[in-house]
């Protein structure tokens, strides 16, 4: 966030060097996501975007859980106002669908660590993020069909990180995962023990900030891209980017701090 804008209320926030920690700050609810924390969310990452000087962007949450999904008293305050505004759940459920997309979308690279309860919406943003690393006590559960509702906003990041099948599985399970589980699936990419979590996010923080800021966008465009594009349609506008990419001045560096044996500018010294 940068000076014009307000103290969250809802988030801590945290800069060390090019990596902004972003903590979920509401641990007697164990962070349950209402809607001030999805507009603080968006926020935080459209400062750090805008900033100039963040490359990492980390989600984690306080008191030992990472999130608990969305704040029931937000879905029960809207029903209220329904009388008034027919929209009022609908425009309560866009938001955390826009806030996932726009994470989904970022071209910071981005990690969370996932420790206790990691439960619907808190599931979603574990599914947007680049980096998954999760504590060996964290429980995933998708519990919205239990309570008669829908995972909307979160199945098809779902589908994107698990795939049709298991995400269908879990969605018409009301899926409970331990981390040894959600390893397997691949929800997340690495389980340590609690302990150890720190040790592990600075390893993965310190691979990202060996990559060059621009490629590391670049490349996530392109593969977001290539989701939904056949290899031969890609073929012409893959070799612009890695053209763009050689010429300019990150690919000259790169290449040229190969060369003479040595850390590229980008690279903490």
């Amino acid at each position: 966030m940068n000076a014009a804008q307000a103290t969250p209320q809802t988030l801590l926030l945290k800069r060390d060097g090019a990596v902004l920690h972003v903590t979920l700050n509401r641990p007697e609810t164990r962070n349950a996501m209402s809607l001030a924390m999805v507009l603080e969310l968006r926020e935080a990452l459209a400062g750090a975007q805008a900033d100039g000087a963040t490359r990492v962007l980390v989600l984690r949450g306080a008191g030992g859980h990472f999130c608990a999904g969305a704040d029931l008293r937000d879905m029960a305050g809207a029903r209220m106002k329904l009388a008034e505004d027919p929209e009022a759940l609908v425009k309560v459920n866009q938001a955390f669908g826009d806030l996932c997309v726009a994470y989904a979308n970022t071209g910071l690279a981005t990690v969370a660590v996932l420790e206790g309860t990691v439960m619907g919406g808190g599931l979603g943003l574990a599914c947007v993020v680049d980096v998954a690393l999760a504590g060996s006590g964290a429980v995933f559960r998708l519990p919205e069909t239990s309570l008669g509702v829908v995972p909307a906003q979160i199945a098809p990041f779902l589908v994107e990180r698990l795939g049709y099948a298991e995400a269908k599985r879990l969605a018409v399970t009301g899926g409970r995962l331990d981390s040894q589980a959600a390893l397997t699936l691949r929800l997340v990419h690495a389980v340590h023990a609690a302990g150890a979590l720190d040790h592990a996010l600075a390893a993965v923080l310190a691979e990202i900030l060996q990559c060059a800021p621009g490629a590391v966008a670049a490349t996530k465009a392109l593969m977001a891209q290539a989701r939904f594009s056949k290899p031969a349609s890609m073929v012409h506008h893959a070799a612009e980017v890695f053209s763009q990419a050689a010429l300019g001045t990150e690919g000259v560096e790169g290449t040229t701090a190969f060369l003479q044996k040595r850390k590229a500018s980008w690279v903490p010294q």
